[in-house]
């Protein structure tokens, strides 16, 4: 029991079934944990279901309603490392990132990485189906966010993503601010800050098939703002100090 990925869900009930299929059918033991929260589609109807079939392999945390993606990760992640995981993964559940590609995450991590990020923007890397709009967004967004915060990461808004459990339990969960598209960059940040290796895996995202986008002005507000504010608070003397964790 030393893999886990989270899975945060939101009407996913076209892709729900199999995207724990998809990881339950690889090699490595990965184990899944779906953060619901509220989808009146019966999303955790179904993800009840699949715990049945994997009996110890498949969890599922409810939330009374959508609270943002970073505040259902921090959930994952106390929730992994309360259970003794080791290595913890973020994988959206629309299949735009391919579960094959955990494996490659892994290994990163298990070969000294801190935390290894599926990356559209490293060499190898790709994007498909995406409109050239979505594209030039994205990628200004992550040449925006290297020119500001200097983080060594191309792909820093990226969402698949392995944490060795040591870079978690360094981080203080209180302290990071976003909970939107930020959260990304923010975690990334404060574990570079905070001394841990990122190493970027070439992956090739996809656009989701089923189900609808989460992506809304606010969140691409709260990332442009949120990296300013992000690379503002670096430079506080107590940075460092506030979000290192002291348990």
């Amino acid at each position: 029991m030393e893999k886990i990925v989270i899975i945060p869900t939101y009407n996913e009930c076209e892709n729900a079934e199999a995207i724990i299929r998809a990881v339950m059918a690889l090699d490595g033991g990965f184990h899944v944990l779906i953060i619901d929260d509220g989808s009146p589609d019966g999303t955790a109807d179904i993800v009840k279901r699949m715990m049945d079939e994997f009996p110890g392999k498949v969890f599922l945390e409810e939330r009374k309603g959508k609270m943002g993606l970073g505040t259902a990760y921090i959930h994952g992640f106390k929730w992994c490392l309360q259970k003794g995981y080791v290595f913890i993964f973020e994988m959206d559940a629309d299949f735009s990132h391919n579960p094959k590609d955990l494996i490659r995450l892994h290994e990163a991590c298990a070969g000294g990485a801190g935390v290894s990020v599926g990356s559209r923007y490293v060499k190898g890397g790709a994007l498909e189906n995406w409109p050239a709009d979505r594209i030039f967004l994205s990628k200004g967004a992550s040449l925006y966010t290297r020119i500001i915060t200097g983080m060594p990461v191309m792909d820093p808004t990226a969402g698949f993503v392995c944490y060795r459990k040591e870079v978690l339990e360094n981080i203080n969960f209180n302290a990071i601010r976003f909970i939107g598209y930020a959260f990304q960059i923010e975690m990334k940040f404060t574990a570079w800050k905070l001394g841990f290796t990122i190493k970027e895996v070439p992956i090739t995202f996809i656009d989701r098939k089923l189900g609808a986008s989460k992506m809304s002005k606010g969140i691409i507000k709260e990332g442009i703002l949120g990296v300013l504010k992000l690379k503002w608070n670096s430079l506080k003397k107590d940075y460092l100090s506030q979000m290192r964790n002291k348990n």
